[in-house]
């Protein structure tokens, strides 16, 4: 799957910090605006308990688990929308993405630089949004533009388009994000192409200080209230912390550093399955001998796509699925005592994947 998470935030808030230790990659961290200036991109493992089960039960040569692409993007600055601070550059490096996981500082510290001159994650957050909106708006007006000249040879699709975008338009107007507009599913697919920035969906880490991030703080409470009616998930993650775990050789240290924090695992790992759940994307896996892999679709795809994503000829040649609920395979511990319960389904090209399935394809090409 090709989708993608960028990292938006103001300068120096901490994203490239959480983008290290997302990937291996090194992005520049540096308590100075502007320390990444071209996206890095990040190929991201994606923990699932799941695989490392099936990996117990069935005692394959290799495992594979599945991605997600986490981009790095530059820190937009006030107004980006009309080019400040190479603002044209990053707002297309986020239009290049799918979804926005929004990073805010909440914490305080002398020694690292706030770009405004003082903490106020509501303020920060606002500032992007409005860079976002202002750009959404002048697509919108471009395209409202475009289409009154298709209006004039009685387009019907003209008449439709330019009264979508007036809703968007209005909306975007009053200092609100496209996401939030009062415009149905299939009108929304109407304009994919605008690519919208603020019609991504988004995920809000709040980067705070090690004390925070069990329970946040007054910052991530005002942060929280001011995003309560946009229907987005908001994390702490201590990025400094995550950095400081990611030095750590071993995973009994890991987890020992964890424990002591009060933490169960890093904030990484919940980051990344967010990332995950925010693109709309699912989990199938496929369990053999050979290998144990975990297999990455959209929701609501049916098995010819799904098994299209292993090979063009599965989805061409689709015969059916032989599917095994991924509880079932723990509960009876291998294939063969699943298909002795009578717990192995078969299932037809109709059939919608849900997330966990262990499937196997019959084909014929």
């Amino acid at each position: 799957m090709a989708l993608k998470c960028g990292i938006v935030g103001l300068p120096n808030v901490g994203k490239s910090t959480l983008f290290n230790c997302l990937s291996n990659a090194e992005a520049l961290s540096a308590n100075y605006p502007f320390a990444t200036i071209e996206p890095n991109i990040g190929v991201v493992n994606v923990p699932d308990a799941r695989l490392t089960k099936l990996e117990e039960l069935v005692n394959p040569q290799k495992v594979i688990p599945t991605t997600v692409e986490i981009v790095d993007i530059a820190g937009l600055v006030e107004g980006a929308s009309k080019g400040e601070g190479l603002g044209n550059q990053f707002l297309g490096n986020i239009r290049d993405t799918d979804a926005i996981v929004h990073v805010v500082r909440c914490f305080d510290d002398d020694n690292v630089v706030h770009v405004s001159g003082s903490v106020d994650p509501v303020r920060d957050k606002e500032i992007i949004d409005i860079e976002l909106q202002l750009k959404d708006l002048e697509s919108v007006e471009k395209r409202i533009e475009k289409l009154s000249r298709r209006l004039k040879a009685n387009d019907k699709d003209a008449k439709k388009g330019i009264e979508i975008l007036k809703v968007y338009k209005e909306h975007l107007e009053t200092g609100q994000s496209a996401r939030t507009a009062p415009i149905d599913e299939d009108d929304r697919a109407f304009f994919n192409d605008l690519h919208l920035l603020t019609n991504k969906p988004v995920l809000y880490v709040c980067n705070v200080d090690e004390d925070s991030a069990v329970d946040g703080n007054e910052y991530t409470k005002a942060l929280e209230e001011a995003v309560k009616d946009e229907n987005a998930e908001v994390l702490y993650i201590s990025a400094g912390m995550e950095a400081e775990i990611m030095q750590l050789e071993t995973f009994e240290e890991r987890m020992e550093f964890l424990q002591e924090m009060g933490l169960s695992e890093p904030g990484i790992n919940k980051l990344i399955q967010s990332c995950y759940r925010l693109l709309k994307l699912i989990t199938y896996f496929t369990a053999g001998v050979k290998e144990v892999r975990a297999w990455t679709i959209t929701e609501g795809m049916k098995a010819p796509q799904a098994a299209g994503v292993i090979h063009t000829d599965f989805e061409k040649g689709f015969i059916r699925a032989e599917v095994i609920a991924y509880q079932d395979y723990v509960k009876y511990g291998s294939e063969k005592a699943v298909k002795e319960a009578g717990k192995m389904r078969v299932e037809g090209k109709e059939y919608l994947v849900v997330d966990g399935d262990v499937m196997h394809f019959r084909f014929n090409v």
